[in-house]
């Protein structure tokens, strides 16, 4: 019988603990205590592929950008997925390893740098709505907005630059992934969804500033890999119909139409937090994949073994 395949999707924020514990060893230390279950997952006969978010790690550079561009050139939001990809692979892939070294596990980790295709004709680059980087005051606002940035005022808060959210077409990495899982390694890839890159009429890709919803890249890159299993980790362990409201309700298990089903009457799973969750795990099913599981990482194996978590099958 052959392994069963999986992803494992890690949020950008499950890195960090708390407002007071942002410190790369900080975040160093979170990515150990979700690499143990991992570890275990593998453990158990499963063949893993991570992907992870970087969300608040992109803030951190684009502020540190901002506060040094009298001295020094400013960072490129797609080199700033580049630079994430690197250093939150690192992370994860030296904690694996050495997991795998007091567990016996004779396992390689590799991270892939990955870079996502998506359409420059995409309706989202007419339209930008994902908020990044720091608010500003109207001043500086005004001075981006002349610079080519689109922004936006949220409240009191101030303003912020909005950019695009294409939705993913190709991982253009996903052979030599492909060919690492097929070898034995447990494969770091898609970091932050990927960096978005879009194909230029000579064939040649070059990157665009925009943020690529990590969990719909990691369904993409479960259906490349032709896995079994999708498993998004998140800071719950469950996902629940309408969520923060005196109904809510937590979900067990249900079919991939129920979930299609729920996700059509757009009350119950917030937009920028547990619908894309569902939306990738619906896409991943539809694609040909098993079945999708949401928790948290705590609770990975767990989940995995049918105890907990919401589990989305065909």
């Amino acid at each position: 019988m052959s392994a069963i395949r999986v992803v494992v999707a890690v949020g950008g924020n499950s890195l960090i603990r708390d407002s007071q514990h942002q410190s790369v060893q900080d975040q160093y230390a979170m990515a150990a205590l979700t690499d143990d279950h991992i570890a275990t997952l593998v453990q158990m006969g499963y063949e893993v592929a991570i992907t992870h978010g970087n969300g608040p790690q992109v803030g951190f550079i684009l502020r540190r950008s901002e506060l040094a561009a009298h001295e020094l050139h400013e960072i490129p939001l797609e080199v700033c997925g580049a630079d994430t990809q690197g250093a939150i692979g690192y992370a994860l892939q030296q904690n694996l390893c050495n997991d795998f070294r007091r567990l016996g596990i004779e396992k390689g980790v590799a991270t892939v740098i990955s870079q996502v295709e998506v359409d420059i004709n995409d309706p989202a680059f007419l339209s930008p709505s994902k908020p990044i980087g720091w608010y500003m005051d109207e001043v500086t606002a005004s001075r981006r907005q002349k610079e080519g940035w689109h922004v936006v005022q949220e409240g009191d808060k101030g303003w912020r630059r909005v950019v695009a959210s294409p939705r993913p077409l190709r991982i253009i990495e996903a052979p030599v992934i492909r060919k690492l899982i097929d070898s034995g390694f447990v494969v770091i890839a898609v970091g932050g969804g990927g960096i978005p890159v879009v194909r230029e009429q000579s064939g040649d890709v070059r990157g665009v500033e925009a943020v690529i919803d990590k969990d719909l890249a990691s369904g993409l890159l479960a259906t490349a890999l032709d896995a079994s299993l999708l498993v998004i980790a998140t800071s719950v362990e469950k996902a629940a119909l309408h969520f923060g409201t005196p109904k809510q309700q937590w979900i067990d298990t249900i079919t991939l139409d129920e979930a299609k089903g729920y996700l059509a009457e757009g009350i119950h799973f917030g937009r920028g937090s547990m619908e894309p969750k569902i939306q990738a795990i619906v896409d991943f099913i539809e694609a040909g994949g098993t079945e999708g599981l949401i928790t948290n990482a705590e609770n990975l194996e767990r989940a995995v073994s049918g105890e907990t978590g919401t589990r989305i099958t065909r």
